[in-house]
């Protein structure tokens, strides 16, 4: 049984994109005789408005997320199971507003804008999370005008300078990575921070999130988006092609000094590269080489001699998602005003096929987040941040 802002108001029936299986965007169907799901006890059921596309969205749907053999075709199941089941409704970072409550949940939150916290926690545990899922891989998302999740996770943001379109754009799949990438290698105040795929939701979240705990962020990208980059608060922009010379020109920024730390989003063959900026002139560093892995855009396999790695005492963590006090933090600084939303674009869910290819093929200008919003919620919420005819495609 629930609550919902008009008795008898809420529709049977959804548009929605259902994910059918692993392959390509064939596998997302849309269909708009989807039942509407009934928020349960605790939960609330949110009207959406906007929902950002990630990387992971394409990577659950080709199945790139082997855990033992490369070779496999499958997602990840570190609780024990699989969890992505088919049809799947993607998409993690959903705005919206509450339309129904459930059992346990006060009627006021009716009407509230929020945004979600994505992870689908094993446990009330504040400071850890082992076993992560989330909201489109392990549970329907927002790629759908409804979507029931808990409450406690479902974070109000009233603030007005932020559109729908940009409070999604700082959604927590990104922005709760990168923040836990930071805590992950303990970066303090001060510290040089080397941010790989620096235009891309994760980067640009990390270079934010740098600059509001005191460490100094430098961007791996292209010259293209230095200027957006250096804008957002990137210290310098080392150009990510030329790699032979790649280590010198990082040196020549920070003037010699070694990268405390290294967010890597790409791994592949640069991932060597990336530790040979922390471990030269040894004895100027007053802590550890520290680096968070938290991606592989670049190759999903990296040669790593290992006797760079323990004689000179390198730091590894490998991150997928944060915690409950982390994202409670984040929502904190957005609350504040804190973070900046960068919004790329806005695509239709009906054309998330496009939204799919554009993401796939995006070129030298892209950066940040494409938000996908419900065709019924475009003119309000979508159409002033629609890309334009000629680069959309459409």
């Amino acid at each position: 049984m629930h609550r919902s802002a008009m008795p008898n108001a809420l529709p049977e029936t959804m548009a929605a994109m259902s994910l059918t299986g692993h392959g390509g965007v064939e596998k997302l169907v849309y269909r708009q005789d989807v039942p509407v799901p009934s928020p349960g006890p605790g939960e609330v059921l949110v009207q959406v408005t906007a929902t950002a596309k990630n990387n992971t969205d394409r990577k659950a749907r080709e199945g790139l997320y082997p855990t033992e053999d490369k070779a496999d075709v499958t997602s990840f199941a570190m609780g024990g199971e699989a969890t992505l089941t088919f049809p799947r409704i993607q998409g993690a970072d959903v705005v919206g507003r509450v339309a129904a409550v459930g059992e346990g949940v006060e009627d006021s939150r009716i009407g509230e804008r929020g945004l979600l916290d994505f992870n689908l926690y094993p446990n009330a545990c504040r400071h850890l999370n082992l076993t992560p899922d989330y909201y489109g891989h392990g549970a329907d998302g927002g790629f759908a005008e409804y979507v029931a999740v808990p409450a406690d996770q479902f974070h109000a943001v009233n603030n007005p300078e932020l559109a729908d379109a940009e409070l999604a754009a700082l959604g927590m799949c990104s922005y709760q990575t990168a923040y836990h990438m930071l805590t992950a290698s303990e970066v303090s105040a001060g510290e040089r921070v080397l941010v790989t795929g620096a235009s891309g939701g994760v980067g640009t979240a990390l270079i934010q999130l740098c600059r509001i705990i005191g460490a100094v962020p430098y961007a791996v990208s292209t010259p293209a988006k230095a200027d957006d980059l250096q804008a957002l608060g990137a210290e310098a922009v080392i150009d990510r092609h030329d790699l032979p010379t790649f280590v010198e020109r990082v040196l020549e920024v920070t003037d010699g000094a070694p990268v405390d730390a290294v967010m890597d989003l790409v791994g592949g063959e640069m991932t060597t590269l990336f530790i040979d900026t922390m471990i030269q002139n040894m004895a100027r560093r007053e802590t550890y080489p520290r680096l968070s892995i938290a991606g592989a855009s670049g190759g999903n396999v990296s040669e790593i001699l290992w006797t760079r790695i323990y004689l000179y005492q390198v730091r590894i963590s490998g991150v997928s998602h944060g915690t409950r006090a982390e994202a409670e933090q984040l929502i904190g600084w957005i609350r504040e005003g804190q973070l900046k939303p960068v919004l790329h674009g806005a695509f239709r869910l009906s054309a998330l096929h496009e939204a799919e290819h554009y993401f796939v093929n995006r070129g030298s200008g892209f950066l940040g987040k494409i938000v996908i919003v419900p065709d019924s919620q475009w003119e309000t919420h979508g159409a002033p941040f629609a890309l334009d005819h000629k680069e959309s495609g459409s």
